[in-house]
């Protein structure tokens, strides 16, 4: 059966951002969606903190000493930028601009601070807040990721209550207690938003004239 969507003309590629606190789980799920939509492409933010466990370079992150990211950022090459946690994070401008122009759709994930920045540059941008079963369970995860290292759970559990505030600024809310599930429910609310009117034409057909 032939998309709707391959009917009509695409406007733009879809922005489709992706915010939660640590330890909720969006790099797990954002992976999950792209090996199930294997079109869309996550934009590659800058960050100076160190690679995490099963992370990889020019997939997850690009992973850059602070000199190299203050010279992306005086280049103006960041669509936006923040400092998370006492690490700096940045989006690259050009892989969006010519995903857009492509009609391509786009994965961001980034923090509330970023959404809300891509929000006021993007209107037409699709904001997705990731929460976590219950806040025992963050609680549990946060603690779990940082066995070993030099972590404030604390600290992360304060900062992850502050950005829940800002759930009600989001287009959609999806709660990942399972990552297949949750993976699901972001397939379908792209395949929902890539079929609004307002992001499509009606091509005009060559062979019908007007009488």
């Amino acid at each position: 059966m032939v998309s709707t969507v391959s009917a009509l003309r695409r406007r733009n590629g879809l922005l489709i951002i992706v915010s939660a606190p640590s330890g909720t789980g969006k790099t797990t799920v954002c992976d999950a969606l792209l090996a199930d939509m294997p079109e869309l492409r996550r934009s590659v933010s800058f960050t100076t903190r160190p690679p995490r466990k099963g992370e990889r370079e020019g997939e997850h992150y690009h992973f850059v000493a602070n000199e190299q990211f203050k010279r992306e950022l005086d280049r103006g090459n960041f669509v936006e930028w923040a400092e998370v946690h006492g690490n700096l994070y940045g989006t690259p401008r050009d892989f969006i601009d010519r995903r857009m122009r492509a009609s391509k759709d786009t994965v961001l994930v980034i923090d509330v601070q970023g959404a809300r920045s891509i929000k006021n540059l993007f209107p037409e941008a699709v904001l997705i807040f990731l929460l976590p079963p219950s806040l025992a369970e963050l609680k549990r995860r946060l603690k779990m990721r940082a066995y070993g290292r030099n972590e404030d759970v604390g600290l992360r559990l304060r900062n992850a209550l502050a950005e829940f505030s800002c759930y009600p600024t989001y287009d959609y809310l999806v709660v990942n207690d399972d990552v297949a599930k949750a993976a699901s429910v972001l397939r379908g609310i792209i395949m929902a938003e890539r079929h609004r009117a307002n992001r499509l034409r009606f091509p005009a057909d060559p062979d019908t004239k007007t009488r």
